[in-house]
Parts: structure tokens; C-alpha cells; sequence
């Protein structure tokens, strides 16, 4: 009998494009393979005795004879390639109609976006990751506007240095962004990231916030809160469901600290699902190795602590490939490895046409009610 869930989302670890990738501009995008080209080799022996070398050649990572895990790839149902409906999705919900976004920074959002704020911003742009906070630190200072920008897959971001709007503030406009722009964009993600230093020197705080629509129909979360399972959220999980469905919310966003939670977690929390978002993979290549190589180290000291009824899942929330001439976003399979006491070893899952079939999987593992899509695998899980 399962009783407990601990499913790891590695944001970004994306493992080979999609069909429908060419539609993005992302033909022939395989993050985890790109990075290991670029640093020739990859060592994650962790993950590679889970399974991970049989889902694609990656250089440094074996397919191993005999895996210790269950191994597959999971594919996107939701039109979009971005951490909320990658997560809503592996949560059991699927947007089954065309995802409007703002993929560029336009006069009509700049507008819209000024009047929810009441005052103007700077930056206005599009960039990858946090490449404005440089950019137009020193005007916000001298402004006292806030830095906005979309990111490559039409999330909103606000950035100010705490001492020209306060966190509390940042996030109060935040959420009225969210729900000014609701018409405008129905699955608005606004991310505040409050700053500290000095111009030129600008670092992002752990104080970062994601706001975001609910889902319209039901997830995972829903379901495990409705049969009286715990729901422990690590790092954005609380932020991406606006907490719907979550017994406990942790806002942790490095990967170390990520995992140490996690680890002090096996003895505070015996049933129910923790599930936690893992930041290893960004545009600094160097660190995105150094982080994912981290985490492998890391994982052995997890799944030693694994107990009769626990299974492990990691898996990521979409493609970053971010070793190619302009990096973001990728629309990717990602990896489904999973692990635990008394589970079966070595099983090909195959490749998943979506990954509401990970969420379906949980809720029968936690004997909540059927999710309305995707299709549970958790017998193929079973030894025998």
C-alpha cells in the first residue's frame, strides 16, 4: 500500500522536443542532451542507475542493464511550454483549448499593465531570465518604477529593489496585475522578484513570489485535499495552484536548500504527497551543471531514506535549453523516473502522450477520486 508521494519537478529539464515542437520555434531542442554535448559528459550516476541513459543519448550517462527505477517520458497535452501549465498539467489538469500569451512586451500589455499598477514601468521588454534587472536597475532607482518584462513564454515579471517599493508593495501590485489582466491573458502568471544591492549589483532576493490564475477545473491537489492527504508544497508549488489544495506552503528557491527541506521532511510528514519544484537549470550554463550534478549527489541521501509505502518520482515541467544561440523556454518531453521500496525495477513506462498520466498515477496510488484526464500506469509499478 502507497502512503506516501515525494515528486520532484526539476524546472526546465526537458529531455527532446515535442512533435508539435517546430510550431514554437523548437525543432530539435533537447536541453539535458545539449548540456552534456557542451560540458562533454554529464555525471549524474544517480539518476543514470534510475533509468535516465535509456531515454535518449546523453554523453557521460549510461543506459543501464539493469536500472534501479521505472523510466519513461511524458509529453504535453496544454498548447504552451512554461512551469504553470507544465505543472497544472502533471497535476492532472489539461487545458484542452489554445493558451493565449504575451510573448512579446506589446503597447496594448504596457498599457493594460499600467493602468492595473497605477503607475508607470520601466524595462518593458523580453528576455530569457533576468537580464533587465541589469539593464534598468539604475532607472527604477531613480524612478521608483518598477522593471517589467516578459520572459520567453509570456509570463509577466516585476522586479524593484526593496528599498524603493517594499516586498509587501511589490507583491499587493502583483496581484493586481493578476486580476486586471485576467480578459486580456485567462492564465496570467505574474512572477515579483524584490532586489537588494547596488546598481550593476542588483541580486534577487528569496522573497521571489509567483501570482497566478486558479486552475479552471479541478487538479490533483484538489482531490488528495478532499480524501484527507497532506499537501506539502516546496519551493513555487504553493504559488503555481494559489495554494488551492495545499496543506502547507514552503517558498524555497535554491536548489541545496530545496533539498535539505525535503530531506528534514521524511520524519515530519508520514502520508500524503510532497512535492517540490527543484532549480537546477538556467542560462548560466556553468551553474546549471554544477547544480545538476548537486542534486544527483544529493538524491542517494533521499532515496536512502525512502520507507516501506514511499514512492519517489522525478520528473521536470518543460524544456530550457539553454545552450542554444537564444536561450528559453523549449517545448520537451521530460523524464519520469520513479523509485521506492517494493516497487518493480527496470520498467520501460514508454512515452506518455501527456503528463496528466503522472497525476492520475498519484491520486490512485493515494486512493483519491479519478482525475478527468489521463491514465494511470501505477500497476506496471507494482512488483511482482
Amino acid at each position: 500500500m502507497v502512503t506516501r508521494v515525494i515528486l520532484l519537478v526539476l524546472d526546465g529539464f526537458g529531455v527532446g522536443a515535442l512533435p508539435d515542437a517546430d510550431t514554437y520555434g523548437d525543432g530539435g531542442c533537447n536541453t539535458l542532451q545539449r548540456l552534456a554535448a557542451i560540458c562533454k559528459g554529464l555525471t549524474l550516476p544517480n539518476l543514470e542507475r534510475l533509468g535516465l541513459g535509456h531515454l535518449g543519448q546523453f554523453q557521460g550517462i549510461r543506459p543501464m542493464v539493469q536500472p534501479e527505477g521505472c523510466f519513461g517520458k511524458l509529453g504535453f497535452a496544454t498548447k504552451g511550454k512554461n512551469s504553470l501549465t507544465g505543472h497544472w498539467e502533471l497535476a492532472g489538469y489539461v487545458i484542452e483549448q489554445d493558451v493565449p500569451t504575451c510573448e512579446t512586451f506589446t503597447s496594448e500589455l504596457a498599457t493594460a499593465l499600467e493602468a492595473a499598477l497605477g503607475q508607470k514601468t520601466v524595462g518593458n521588454s523580453r528576455a530569457a531570465a533576468l537580464e533587465p534587472i541589469d539593464e534598468f536597475g539604475g532607472q527604477h532607482q531613480q524612478s521608483g518604477a518598477p522593471i517589467a518584462w516578459v520572459d520567453t513564454t509570456g509570463t509577466i515579471v516585476l522586479a524593484a529593489h526593496e528599498q524603493v517599493i517594499p516586498a509587501e508593495e511589490l507583491y499587493r501590485l502583483a496581484r493586481e496585475a493578476r486580476k486586471r489582466l485576467k480578459d486580456l491573458l485567462p492564465t496570467v502568471r505574474i512572477v515579483a522578484y524584490p532586489l537588494a544591492g547596488q546598481p550593476g549589483r542588483f541580486t534577487v532576493t528569496d522573497r521571489r513570489r509567483d501570482f497566478v490564475v486558479e486552475p479552471a477545473g479541478p487538479t490533483l491537489l484538489d482531490h488528495l485535499s478532499r480524501a484527507s492527504q497532506l499537501v506539502i508544497g516546496v519551493g513555487k508549488v504553493g504559488d503555481l495552484f494559489s495554494m488551492r489544495g495545499v496543506t502547507r506552503s514552503i517558498p524555497l528557491y535554491q536548489p541545496n536548500a530545496v533539498m535539505d527541506e525535503m530531506i528534514g521532511m521524511f520524519s515530519k510528514v508520514p502520508r500524503g504527497l510532497i512535492y517540490a519544484t527543484v532549480p537546477v537549470i538556467t542560462t548560466d550554463l556553468q551553474a546549471t551543471v554544477a547544480d545538476l550534478q548537486q542534486f544527483d549527489r544529493r538524491l542517494r541521501d533521499l532515496q536512502e531514506r525512502l520507507k516501506i509505502g514511499d514512492i519517489l518520482i522525478i520528473t521536470g515541467d518543460h524544456g530550457f535549453d539553454c545552450a542554444r544561440p537564444a536561450p528559453g523556454h523549449s517545448r520537451e518531453y521530460v523524464p519520469c523516473l520513479i523509485t521506492g521500496p517494493r516497487l518493480a525495477r527496470g520498467v520501460d513506462l514508454g512515452i506518455r502522450p501527456t503528463a496528466a498520466d503522472l497525476g492520475q498515477t498519484i491520486g490512485e496510488a493515494l486512493q483519491a477520486t479519478r482525475l478527468p484526464w489521463g491514465d494511470s500506469f501505477l500497476d506496471a509499478l507494482r512488483s511482482r
